[in-house]
């Protein structure tokens, strides 16, 4: 039996740029949601989750308008989160993306992710599709889990506003990376999310 997880970004925020911490999408926001809705009309989904944020709660909302069998449900495991904390083998180019963390902040995300790996890197009794609307830090944060990396590797494993990953959790096997980060329903102009001015 398999599991497949498919992970999704939450479409551009408006007024991201202004460092608000959530919001509703921007018109090309909406666009990527209804792009990535398309891409994934034909998968048999057994169920939905979103982060209880506004820019996530949309995106499953335009998403799920095209996938009538299902309801997006609210999950705080899903939440924008900052995964793990500084570790001894942390290159020092990522070293200042810690300044303004607090030590609970990092307790409440690892908390929060271990509790998500249990909860979706489980292997189930029946083959399901199931359908994660979340964040960029929590879509690396799995993709480490797969690959069973050091603890801060999900730092520069980045996805672009609704951009696709894919994992397939198998009953006797550890789980594998389908794709990650496939933009292939994107034209050019709606790839946003990505950035190489910073090492994260």
């Amino acid at each position: 039996m398999s599991r497949f997880l498919y992970l999704v970004r939450h479409g551009e925020q408006q007024d991201a740029e202004y460092g608000l911490p959530d919001g509703p999408l921007s018109p090309r926001g909406v666009r990527q949601a209804d792009a990535i809705a398309e891409r994934l009309a034909g998968v048999p989904f057994t169920g939905a989750w979103t982060s209880p944020l506004q820019r996530a709660q949309e995106t499953a909302r335009i998403m799920t308008e095209r996938m009538p069998s299902i309801e997006p449900e609210p999950s705080a495991l899903l939440m924008d989160c900052i995964p793990s904390g500084p570790t001894p083998d942390l290159p020092h180019a990522w070293e200042h993306f810690f300044g303004s963390v607090t030590p609970e902040e990092i307790e409440a995300g690892e908390a929060q992710m271990a509790d998500a790996a249990s909860e979706w890197l489980a292997p189930t009794r029946e083959d399901r599709h199931d359908l994660l609307i979340t964040h960029n830090f929590v879509i690396g944060w799995f993709v480490r889990e797969v690959f069973g990396a050091a603890s801060w590797r999900w730092l520069g494993v980045n996805q672009a506003n609704c951009g696709l990953t894919v994992i397939r959790v198998r009953s006797a096997k550890p789980p594998v990376l389908v794709t990650h980060n496939d933009l292939g329903h994107l034209p050019p102009e709606l790839r946003t999310g990505l950035t190489t001015e910073q090492p994260y």
